[in-house]
């Protein structure tokens, strides 16, 4: 997974530690990446605890993705501004302490405050780290070194399940939060002695965008705030409505702004470009698709069936598994398939896979479908990625990949909050049907995602659909 405020300028000469520091920078976006998925399996402890409700909960895993999504490119600003290593330090110390708070929570409040708290460090942490892994390589070093870079992407999310298990079912479910403390610690006193002391500053010195920062994320937050609350109002309800209204004037103002200030945060003409609106239109299916079969199942396995954290994780182990086989195939058919095919199959193999369960709600068939599923989002990824990338100009790679990563973790809050309604009903009392409606929403929305992939995705390079460029 890529992310913004890349700088295409390489050092004059090597750093020695280069390789050190690329590990203790990769070490550092792990734990941002598993922090999206690391309390899914927590989540039915963490409500036990602390007596917390279905809007809690969900906001425990959207608050957390919606303020890393909504202030990403804000951080790459930031890393523009006042350099690299400052942000990355700041971004992570920030990270550490709201992740010591998230985990000593008491309190709805506190636990959501502290998650939002970890969304900003991440926000600040992710860009400006990307930032110092393209200043500090050059050539085939930097392809190998952003290799290693999007690799974390891949299996991260699928490997946060698991070990939000292992700690849950071990010292419990604040270690899920607790255990980035002492990680965060050694990291930050690494990279403060590694770091050179002024890196990847910009020369422009653009000013911040803070009102846009603004405007996209609490639209976003507004959005998310209309999915949660359908779930015990109604999806037609006034409140819901105006809540959909209040997000597309905000959505609309943001675009107008970044028309016209002369600093803005995110160049909005891309996103009307064929590739680039497909690959942000795919990532956040995707993502939104992933974190749906996590949240449901995690439930399903503990609440419903009385499975411990530690038996639910390993359940999810053959997820991992079919999300990096999928990332991995996918990235070598790319090439001779084009994206077309391969983001129509993906999708198509996503709502065969979550369709089973929704046909018949079983622990084998939840474990079978979620796998089939996962291998078919895991090749999403690679797909979103590589259409959006693909055809832009060099100067405009930074901006475009932050596109995609702020589309990511929007589109983990909007599964999380839509999941999160749908099938409320299970998972406040005993009926399974909320359980079969969730997966039922999820494979009709990846199978309506399969056809407007196939008519969007442009095919492979040379043998263009004619379209908007």
């Amino acid at each position: 997974m890529t992310h913004p405020s890349v700088r295409q300028t390489s050092p004059h000469e090597p750093h020695p530690a280069r390789w050190r520091i690329l590990g203790f920078l990769g070490v550092a976006q792990l734990m941002l990446i598993l922090d999206v998925t690391v309390v899914a399996i927590a989540l039915p402890h963490i409500a036990t605890d602390l007596g917390l409700g279905r809007e809690a909960l969900t906001w425990t895993v959207s608050a957390y993705t919606l303020t890393f999504g909504g202030l990403m490119l804000l951080g790459g600003r930031i890393t523009d501004l006042v350099g690299a290593k400052r942000v990355v330090l700041a971004g992570l110390l920030l990270f550490t302490t709201a992740s010591l708070v998230t985990g000593l929570a008491g309190s709805a409040g506190l636990l959501v405050g502290g998650r939002i708290g970890q969304g900003v460090g991440a926000a600040l942490l992710s860009p400006a780290a990307l930032s110092l892994v393209v200043a500090l390589f050059d050539g085939e070093e930097r392809n190998k070194a952003l290799g290693v870079w999007s690799a974390l992407g891949g299996g991260g999310a699928a490997l946060g399940v698991l070990l939000g298990g292992l700690l849950t079912a071990g010292p419990g479910w604040p270690w899920v939060f607790h255990v980035n403390v002492p990680i965060g610690l050694v990291i930050a006193a690494a990279l403060a002695t590694l770091l050179p002391a002024r890196m990847s500053e910009s020369a422009g010195r653009p000013r911040l965008d803070v009102l846009g920062a603004i405007l996209v994320t609490s639209s976003s937050a507004s959005l998310i705030y209309a999915f949660i609350a359908a779930g015990e109002r109604g999806w037609l309800t006034a409140l819901t409505g105006w809540l959909v209204l209040a997000a597309a004037v905000g959505y609309v103002l943001f675009v107008l702004w970044q028309r016209r200030t002369r600093s803005p945060l995110m160049d909005v003409r891309l996103l009307a470009r064929r590739p680039v609106a497909t690959g942000a239109f795919l990532i956040l299916m995707a993502t939104a698709l992933m974190i749906a079969v996590f949240f449901l199942g995690t439930f399903y396995f503990q609440h419903a069936l009385g499975y411990g954290a530690l038996r639910t994780g390993l359940l999810f182990l053959p997820v991992a598994l079919a999300t990096m086989i999928g990332a991995n195939l996918t990235g070598r058919m790319l090439g001779r398939w084009g994206g077309r095919g391969l983001a129509v199959a993906g999708l198509t193999i996503a709502a065969i896979g979550m369709a089973v369960p929704a046909v018949s709600m079983s622990p084998v068939s939840v474990v079978v479908g979620v796998a089939v599923a996962a291998a078919g989002t895991g090749a999403m990824f690679v797909i979103a990625s590589a259409t959006a990338l693909g055809q832009v100009a060099p100067h405009e790679a930074g901006i475009s990949s932050g596109i995609v990563s702020t589309f990511h973790e929007f589109g983990a809050s909007i599964g999380a909050a839509v999941m999160s309604s749908v099938a409320a009903a299970s998972l406040v009392g005993t009926t399974l049907s909320g359980f079969t409606g969730g997966f039922t929403v999820a494979a009709i929305a990846a199978a309506v995602s399969a056809v407007v992939a196939a008519l969007v995705t442009p095919g492979r390079p040379g043998r263009q659909d004619p379209g908007p460029s």
